[in-house]
Formats: C-alpha cells, structure tokens, sequence
C-alpha cells in the first residue's frame, strides 16, 4: 500500500549518550533555549555539559498550554535552537516554542480544531528533544499538543517540518521516575503500539515497529514499575517506536478520547490513556477480529481485554471516576471526542453508543 515514513534528523538512543549532547547541539549554535518540566532539576545534568553554551530556561509547569508557549516566545527569538528535556509535556512545548518562533501570526492561525489549521510558512528553529519519561514518543512526532483552558480541550499544532533535528533517547534518564509516573507513561507507550497497529492507516513501516516492541513493552513494564532499572530500556525503546508509529500511521479512539477529557478535566494524559485502554481495545476488537488477535499473540494472551485490564489493576491505574468525570458528562465529550483528529484514524467510526460504552467502563 502507498505510505510516507518521516521522523526526527537524527536519533541517538542507548545508556549514557546524554554525555554527547554538547558535540550533537553544537552544529546549530551556541545561543540555545533549554525547556524543561515542572522539575527543572532534572535539566542539570544536560545544563551541566553545557557550561560553554548560552543557555536561557524556560519552565513549563504542567501539561502545556497555549500561554506556556507564547511565554516562551520572547526568548526563542534570541536563540540559535531549542532543546526540551523532560516529559511529553516539556517536549511538546518546546517542539511548539521552536516552530512558532520563527512563523509570523498568533499560535490559533495554527493549531488544528479551534484555530486556522495553516500550514508553517518558515522553518522552525532547530528542535532537539531529550526525553526523561518513557511514553509520549514525542521526540519522534511531527506535532505538539496544547491545552486551551478557554476552549476546555487539547488540540495539535501539526507540520512536517516540527519533527526534531536530533532526539536523545537516554534510558538512564528514566531511572528515577516514580512507579505511578512510570505506569502512566508506560501504559502511553503500550497504547501508541497498539492503535497504530490497528488504526486505518496502518502501514508496513509501523506494523514492523509496533511488532518489535509490542512484546518487549508487555514484559518490561511491570518489571519497571517493580523497579528494576533493565526493564527500563525496553521500555524507552518502546516509547521510540510508538512515536515513530504514531507520527506515521495514526492513532485511534483511546486518544481521540484523551484530547476533549485532557482539556476538560485535571487528569494526566498518560492515566486517561491508562483507564480507556482496555475497553476501547474490547470495542474495537468486535469489528476487526484478526488484526487484535495478532495483538493478543504478542501480548502472550488470549484474551486481550481482560489481560490490559489485569495490568491496569496491577499499576493501581485509577478510573476516569477519580478525575470528577461522571455520565453526565459523556454527550459533551463523545461530541468533542468524534472532532478529534485521533478518532479519524481509529479502524472502524464507533457509534455514540459504543463510545459512550468505553468511558461508562473505564469509570
């Protein structure tokens, strides 16, 4: 079948190759823009090898929103490059910050759903990416998403030329990461193999990616939710390769849900994920019996629902209940859901009533 494959410049993954950053930033200039997470600590090591660098900081608290990147703007405009370390939400933001920093207009000619939708007009700054969590594959996509409190949503500002120049992929990063953080990631990461797989666009390049990594996220997760640090370079390379898939093939309702409840509720993206996966997978499973039984191989079960489930329950990932979210809630976010560009690549159009199914079941 006809498809397109693009990703990041360059991808440096393994132990201890944060220790390059320096030699890999360099080619780009020495005035550069460091994004990090609600956590700035967890920026010193890099900000370290950077001592010959001008470096200017600029903190993203939370997941991003619209006015954590206009924030970020001023500052962007004086550099040679921006790096992000930290989570999906440090990346996102500075994926966003690189690319609007050097495109005229406001962040809503942009983004998709509330906004304009135009396409980038200039390229962005040189965007290097160095993720601390293993999850969101952001250091591989093409797309930042935001949050606009106003609109009670998350929507994508979305172009080609917003892949990262180079992405860093240092596992030893994700080594301190708390067990609950390292559920809901990991429970991202799972989900971003698994709706590329099944979703429309599907193609040979990511069902090889979501092939290989699939049964290494099965087995690595619970060990790295146990602990055990070699668990967690699976799991990064998981992450990697649903990132890779993502940007290439698409995703499905899971995330087509994650966007409207992300904007709506103060809920983590990666525990919504967490909560809707199972029962989204026994939705879909109904209208495409063979490609969820390849799934369900790798898995290394028979049951692909109730196994997700079990996994749910064994990293204590909580309901949707636990966010205030409630069945009166469900027709706003059903109607946002279905205009989520996630949804559009989810294998088969689910009724308002197997949608409304999948939150009822993950309450």
């Amino acid at each position: 079948m006809p498809f397109e494959f693009a990703t990041a410049t360059r991808i440096i993954f393994g132990a201890g190759k944060l220790a390059g950053a320096p030699n890999a930033i360099e080619p780009f200039g020495r005035r550069v823009l460091v994004v990090t997470g609600r956590n700035p600590n967890r920026a010193e090591p890099l900000l370290g090898l950077l001592s010959n660098f001008d470096c200017t900081t600029h903190c993203v608290p939370g997941e991003p929103k619209i006015a954590d990147v206009q924030a970020g703007l001023a500052a962007a405009r004086e550099v040679d490059a921006v790096i992000a370390i930290g989570g999906g939400s440090a990346i996102d933001a500075g994926k966003a910050i690189a690319a609007l920093a050097t495109n005229p207009g406001e962040p809503l000619d942009y983004l998709e759903v509330i906004g304009r939708g135009q396409p980038l007009t200039e390229a962005p700054l040189p965007f290097i990416a160095i993720p601390t969590t293993a999850g969101t594959g952001a250091e591989v996509t093409r797309n930042a998403v935001l949050a606009s409190p106003e609109h009670r949503v998350k929507v994508s500002l979305r172009h080609p030329r917003m892949l990262p120049a180079v992405a860093i992929v240092d596992p030893e990063l994700t080594h301190d990461l708390p067990p609950a953080i390292t559920a809901a990631t990991g429970m991202d990461a799972l989900t971003q193999l698994i709706e590329p797989f099944i979703c429309r666009r599907a193609n040979p390049l990511t069902d090889a990616l979501c092939r290989a990594a699939i049964p290494r996220a099965a087995a690595a997760l619970p060990a790295a939710f146990a602990g055990e640090k070699e668990a967690r370079a699976d799991m990064a390379f998981a992450s990697l390769c649903g990132g890779l898939a993502l940007a290439n093939s698409g995703l499905g309702a899971v995330h087509g849900f994650a966007a409207p409840l992300g904007g709506m509720f103060n809920a983590p993206h990666g525990a919504l994920c967490a909560a809707l996966l199972p029962h989204a997978f026994a939705a879909n499973q109904k209208h495409a019996p063979k490609r969820f039984a390849e799934i369900e191989q790798m898995l290394g079960t028979e049951d692909g629902p109730g196994w997700l489930r079990a996994l749910a329950a064994d990293l204590a990932i909580p309901g949707l209940a636990t966010y205030g979210i409630g069945e009166d809630d469900f027709p706003t976010i059903i109607a946002k859901a279905k205009a989520a560009s996630s949804m559009k690549a989810n294998p088969v159009d689910l009724t308002d009533e197997e949608l409304a199914g999948i939150l009822c079941a993950a309450l």
